[in-house]
């Protein structure tokens, strides 16, 4: 095996990043790799091959356009033929839709995933808890968590099928991908271009955490609306790799999933061979701590948009294949006013999982690794220990900490995994939460709460 590599070398606290959400970045990991003034010259410095890689139609509009001019030692199709995968991943994925039971309207919650006992590394490690739309119509979201415990050692991956919102809980991941490497903490996200080639080692020996495929639009920033020019995710603070390849020949694997179906083939290289880089779609991360919350500092209790970090349009205005709401450290000032986030029904449906620490709705059972979904109609709010508490509390600044959780929102219901209605992780008693909530109406204006 030989190897001439910069991907492998560089400590973590060594790694640079480019900033900016959506630029057009460039980086080269050889001086002079990266053609000037041009994509495609006739000869590419280095011997180095031009490939394009393309996330959007040719002719997407220019603000939504996302394409990245890679030069690469050997260009991708150098690899044999795919075979169907019997893989671990294979018997616990679903990819949408989802119709191996049928979802009732129920409010769910789930256990926290235990760590494996055996080796299993990245791309063994997911299991599905839900899906809506369809993957091969573009549209919808699937939702997964992975537990693992090993390096993935002489593989590769690629999804075909959306681009990868993931959500470290417990432990880092080390994202070694075709545009250079992206460490990712508990705290941080990471973004993933649907067809990007990745692989990932755990630093801490092992990680936990959610994986939001999104087949539909690609994620952007929000608009800001009344709240002008600043606030909320800045453009400045997502992080994009700097150029690192792999010039390592031997025996490799290569994993794709494509069309909800896993496929490997031997590849005689490591396709992490890009030297340079232009373009605007790449992997990308970002620290959850960096949101700007904004927040009300008279009365009442917003809208949970407020708490938006990343989402995808559908084609209706205003109503998201996909919102990623985080609900992080912050102040609550509100003057008369019940703090919780109170009780309703919502058409979007709502998929919540706890990266640390307590939610301000739930007191027992919402767990650190665990998850909850509440889909389109299904009435939810804070338990009765929760509305007793706020609704008698003397208000004063309180201030929200050692907390994060988030949300997947999507205007398509979910439709849930078999494993996730019927296995061990299943909460089947999360309703009772609701059960003591107590009627305090007597006819009296006066009555509640004393």
């Amino acid at each position: 095996m030989s190897q001439t590599t910069s991907q492998t070398t560089s400590k973590l606290e060594d790694l640079q990043y480019l900033h900016g959400f959506g630029n057009e970045h460039e980086s080269e990991a050889l001086a002079g790799a990266l053609p000037q003034g041009q994509f495609s010259p006739q000869k590419v410095a280095y011997g180095l091959y031009a490939e394009q890689f393309s996330s959007t139609a040719f002719t997407a509009p220019r603000a939504h356009n996302r394409r990245t001019w890679m030069y690469r030692i050997r260009p991708s199709v150098v690899q044999g033929e795919y075979q169907a995968l019997d893989c671990k991943a294979q018997d616990r994925v679903r990819t949408a839709p989802i119709d191996e039971v049928v979802t009732p309207p129920s409010m769910m919650r789930w256990d926290a995933p235990a760590m494996p006992t055996d080796a299993t590394d990245f791309i063994d490690s997911w299991v599905t808890m839900a899906a809506n739309g369809s993957a091969a119509g573009q549209s919808g979201v699937a939702v997964h968590t992975f537990c693992a415990n090993q390096d993935m050692a002489g593989r590769f991956f690629c999804n075909a099928d959306g681009e990868l919102l993931i959500v470290p809980q417990q432990g880092s991941l080390l994202l070694f991908t075709e545009c250079g490497k992206l460490h990712v903490p508990s705290g941080y996200i990471a973004v993933i271009p649907r067809g990007m080639k990745f692989k990932v080692e755990l630093p801490e020996g092992q990680a936990r955490g959610y994986i939001c495929e999104n087949y539909g639009s690609l994620l952007e920033l929000p608009e800001r609306g009344p709240v002008g020019a600043n606030g909320y995710a800045n453009d400045r603070d997502f992080q994009y790799p700097t150029a690192a390849f792999e010039d390592i020949e031997g025996n490799f694997e290569l994993v794709t999933k494509y069309g909800g179906h896993y496929y490997r083939c031997d590849i005689s290289h490591s396709p992490l061979d890009v030297v340079a880089w232009v373009g605007t779609s790449a992997p990308y991360r970002y620290e959850l701590a960096r949101f700007n919350v904004m927040n009300t500092v008279s009365f009442d209790h917003p809208d949970p948009s407020i708490f938006t970090v990343l989402t995808s349009a559908s084609g209706a205005p205003g109503v998201a294949n996909l919102d990623f709401v985080i609900f992080p450290p912050r102040w609550m000032v509100a003057e008369d006013t019940f703090r919780p986030p109170w009780y309703h029904r919502n058409v979007m449906s709502e998929f919540m999982g706890l990266i640390e620490g307590v939610y301000d709705a739930k007191e027992d059972g919402f767990t650190p690794g665990g998850c909850s979904l509440h889909n389109s109609m299904s009435p939810h709010g804070p338990e009765a220990a929760v509305f007793e508490k706020a609704s008698t509390a003397e208000l004063e600044p309180v201030r929200y900490k050692d907390t994060m959780a988030f949300m997947f929102e999507s205007r398509y219901a979910f439709n849930v995994s078999k494993f996730a209605l019927e296995g061990p992780l299943r909460q089947h008693k999360y309703p009772d939460c609701w059960k003591s909530l107590k009627k305090f109406y007597n006819g009296d204006i006066d009555a509640g709460i004393k």
